[in-house]
């Protein structure tokens, strides 16, 4: 029988969401041959007495469990040697701060199974949270928009009980005609159009984005194709973007003079070209002002992240000439919204939305003991790298 645990979250900032909700305990123990054993903790979303109620253990010792569920990086002084992890590692990309835990990793042996990894054969994420972050992004941006300029004051995500009250919020919100961008085609950019609809936003192609002033809100979606051009010919081929982006160039910059909000949700990595650089924020043209980055890559595709906010204090300002931090709403500056964990602010929903996704997609391959899919997201086998992440060789073990 396949013994699950549902470990308490040790990363600071604390994370309150779950991979498992109370329901979704109750479900699996009646349909699968599996126990649940969940590790105390005050800071969930979901109580502990919930999941004693819904048939779950309760237990400070996880150390019998075949598997153990997390959200985020499990500190390096609570990992258990020899066991099964599941959680976002922060690894993949060799980031520098998750190098301690990554060679932990191996010295205790441990199989890690990264959810960021876990991908369909056509490459789309199978797990994440990005729909919600998506949703709290762009309520922020709008919320910082409303401040900057003395327009609204639309409240704050985490003081709703959950997405119907926030949706039911937007009731008598009048946005003025303003200019929205919204990158992105993953699940981030999918929840910034859930609520662009919410509050009314139109969307717009991008010819008359450019071309056009209208007298009420609109947004443009840009996609890849939309804002990448391969340098020899300004053409766009996906599969060829995502495997030498460097080939290609952003153009940005020409929505840069229309822009009021931009709400970003591309992936990013160090050859993937920036939405702009830091001088185009010297321009004249560069009109925005409130900048909502979703995806939260510091000094990524949106130059001026300089790292994150918080959830309680969520912006700050960059000044458009120095690139220097200031307040938010600063009259020299250009708000930016960049927050890591912004699912928070809706813990219960994202919870719910991504258990169900690994009900479907996963377990049934972890009760079976395996699968292409797991091979794929698994980084490390009983401490060693797998040859899907050889790269991480250095990484790993020096």
């Amino acid at each position: 029988m396949l013994a699950i645990g549902i470990i308490k979250e040790g990363k600071t900032p604390a994370d309150n969401r779950v991979a498992l909700t109370p329901a979704q305990c109750r479900w699996l123990l009646h349909h699968i041959q599996c126990s649940i054993t969940v590790e105390p903790s005050e800071g969930r979303c979901f109580s502990d007495v919930e999941y004693q109620r819904a048939g779950a253990v309760l237990s400070h010792d996880v150390s019998h469990c075949d598997v153990l569920l997390g959200i985020k990086e499990v500190p390096v002084s609570q990992l258990i040697p020899n066991k099964t992890y599941l959680f976002f590692s922060h690894t993949k990309k060799q980031q520098p701060y998750n190098k301690k835990l990554m060679q932990a990793m191996v010295a205790n042996n441990i199989t890690l199974i990264d959810y960021e990894c876990l991908e369909h054969e056509d490459g789309q994420r199978v797990l994440g949270f990005g729909f919600f972050a998506g949703v709290v992004g762009a309520h922020n941006g709008i919320y910082a928009y409303g401040k900057r300029h003395n327009l609204f004051d639309l409240g704050r995500v985490y003081q709703c009980r959950d997405y119907r009250a926030l949706i039911n919020s937007y009731f008598g919100l009048k946005l003025p005609p303003i200019k929205i961008a919204v990158t992105g085609s993953g699940r981030v950019a999918h929840g910034i159009v859930e609520v662009m609809n919410l509050m009314d936003v139109q969307e717009v192609e991008p010819e008359e984005y450019l071309d056009r002033n209208f007298t009420y809100p609109v947004y443009v979606h840009l996609k890849g194709k939309d804002l990448y051009l391969r340098k020899s010919d300004g053409g766009y081929n996906r599969s060829e973007f995502h495997a030498q982006p460097q080939l290609y160039t952003c153009n940005f910059y020409n929505y840069l003079p229309h822009t009021d909000i931009l709400m970003n949700g591309v992936y990013w990595d160090s050859k993937v070209p920036r939405l702009f650089e830091l001088p185009h924020m010297q321009d004249a043209a560069f009109k925005l002002r409130t900048i909502a980055d979703i995806t939260d890559d510091a000094h990524g595709s949106v130059p001026c992240n300089l790292g994150d906010a918080t959830i309680e204090d969520p912006i700050y300002g960059v000044h458009l000439q120095t690139g220097e931090r200031l307040p938010a709403f600063d009259k020299n500056g250009v708000d930016v919204m960049a927050v890591g964990n912004l699912p928070n602010e809706l813990p219960r929903d994202a919870s719910r939305y991504f258990g169900q996704q690994l009900i479907k997609f996963v377990f049934n391959d972890i009760i079976n003991g395996g699968s292409d899919l797991l091979d794929r997201a698994t980084i490390l086998k009983n401490g060693q790298l797998t040859p899907h992440f050889s790269y991480l060789h250095d990484y790993a073990y020096h």
